[in-house]
């Protein structure tokens, strides 16, 4: 909703200003700036500008086909016709499809004035250029979402806490009420929706390409793959070990040391450490307690795994801003 509400400003914005300054010059058909503007507008930067140079060169050709016909063959209806046989079709061919309906609104306008001089001309070619422009220029000004990707990283990250912490507890704790998974459909909507403005972002940028947050939810995703097979081992616990405890606690250090900035190092060693404290405890003396202590061990690799993912993810960070 958020998305649709500032696409639907950016728009209008760019249109009235086409409009009112079209107005302000005295030009015909001022609304067809603001319509212009409306079929310029992107969803990214990148894409706006690369729009308007496509129907800028065809901008050009329609003007060239229409002043040729128009003024051998005459101002009418039929012409118009052969006018848009031969745009439309060079258009297909050079995939300048945004621009056939575009452009034709203002080649019409020809019609209507009976002759292609120089001063209709410079009024179709302003009414081009405030509609391309403003609609250019309302996109260039929206700064990238940074707040709003902090934002959706976050909830992602507390999703992940959440889910840990729920894991802590459902280890010491088999009839755990309401541990089936079902925070795991949040968190991929979670991560589908990051990952998305991620993107735009990306193709919001013009220097220097940040591909920072698209490679921390990516590395994100991964996590969260492993933690669901964490989550199967942990919900298939029926008693509760004796090593239960070590790695309860474990767990919920994790939840509450899960931050963006943490290389989990120590996090890592302290894993190992417990690893072999679970080692030296005694064998398990019936099949359930084997299952059980088995379901541990399981979730214990995995949790090595998810912790692993992010060490080597601050590894690679570090790296590449050493490099720049």
């Amino acid at each position: 909703m958020k998305s649709i509400i500032t696409n639907t400003v950016k728009i209008t914005v760019a249109a009235a200003l086409a409009i009112l300054c079209a107005q302000a010059l005295k030009l015909d058909f001022a609304v067809s700036a603001g319509i212009v503007a409306i079929l310029s507008v992107q969803p990214t930067k990148k894409e706006t500008l690369r729009t308007a140079l496509a129907r800028l060169l065809a901008f050009v050709l329609a003007l060239v086909i229409s002043i040729t016909l128009f003024n051998l063959l005459g101002f009418t209806i039929p012409v118009f016709f052969l006018y848009l046989l031969i745009f439309i079709l060079i258009c297909q061919w050079r995939k300048w499809i945004s621009a056939m309906a575009m452009d034709s609104v203002l080649i019409s306008h020809f019609l209507s004035f009976g002759k292609t001089g120089p001063a209709e001309i410079k009024n179709e070619v302003l009414l081009f250029v405030l509609g391309v422009g403003f609609g250019i220029l309302v996109n260039l000004l929206l700064h990238k979402k940074t707040n709003y990707i902090e934002e959706l990283k976050n909830q992602t990250d507390d999703k992940i806490k959440l889910a840990l912490h729920r894991m802590a507890l459902r280890i010491q704790n088999p009839a755990l009420a309401d541990y089936d998974g079902s925070c795991f459909k949040q968190l991929n909507q979670s991560l589908f929706t990051a990952k998305k403005q991620a993107e735009e972002n990306y193709n919001n940028q013009f220097s220097k390409k940040d591909t920072f947050d698209s490679r921390y939810l990516e590395m994100r995703e991964k996590q969260t793959k492993i933690l669901y097979e964490m989550f199967k081992a942990a919900r298939a616990l029926g008693t509760i070990p004796a090593t239960a405890g070590l790695l309860s606690d474990f767990l919920e250090k994790v939840s509450n040391e899960y931050h963006k900035d943490n290389d989990v190092k120590a996090l890592l060693e302290e894993l190992a450490l417990i690893h072999d404290k679970m080692k030296a405890h005694p064998l398990p003396q019936t099949r359930t307690e084997f299952e059980d202590r088995a379901n541990l061990f399981i979730l214990m690799e995995r949790l090595k795994e998810f912790l692993q993912i992010k060490h080597d993810f601050m590894i690679a960070q570090n790296t590449k801003s050493t490099l720049q």
